[in-house]
């Protein structure tokens, strides 16, 4: 009688030949279709570098208004202590002052704003003054836009061309002096 060859028998398993090649493609495959939000910190249009044989601009201090915030979050402008929501109203007398008030700019192409900190500010501190100052601009612009074309200046801006001049900004230029911060 022959030998009967017992069957051995196996487990059923999974083929994971290909396991690392979709693992590879799924990993390519979030890549790519994953979004990466670049955009962060502070938008802001820096002035050109001083060139050595240039003159550095001399400004007049009435024109200067002073904005001091030290790491407690206490802010002074022109030395005295006020509050973040009093900023924007002040800023924006300084900017349309136009020599009225001595304390204040000359005109509002010659307004500046000068921002310093100390070291150890909260960053949210800073962004809260820093955008008080910029919405007073804004707040100067949209006010002399409705006056002269009947519309804000977001969407005055919007309409003007590419070679059309923006007369607004023109007259009223965002002049801001972000100052290094001193040390403690």
């Amino acid at each position: 009688m022959p030998l009967l060859k017992q069957r051995v028998k196996r487990d059923a398993e999974i083929p994971s030949a290909s396991m690392a090649d979709i693992a590879f493609l799924l990993l390519i495959f979030f890549l790519v279709t994953t979004t990466i939000d670049a955009d962060k910190g502070i938008y802001m249009q820096l002035p050109p570098p001083i060139e050595d044989d240039q003159d550095i601009p001399e400004i007049n201090q009435r024109n200067l208004l002073n904005v001091l915030v030290n790491a407690d979050g206490q802010v002074l402008l022109d030395n005295e202590v006020t509050n973040v929501a009093a900023i924007r109203d002040i800023v924006k007398r300084h900017i349309l002052n136009n020599g009225r008030e001595p304390q204040f700019s000359l005109s509002p192409d010659k307004a500046v704003t000068s921002f310093k900190t100390k070291r150890g500010l909260p960053y949210v501190t800073y962004i809260e003054v820093l955008d008080e100052i910029k919405s007073a601009y804004n707040e100067v612009r949209d006010e002399a836009a409705r006056q002269e074309f009947g519309t804000d200046y977001g969407t005055y801006k919007a309409r003007l061309g590419d070679d059309d001049p923006d007369v607004i900004a023109d007259r009223y230029p965002l002049k801001i002096s972000l100052a290094e911060p001193d040390p403690d």
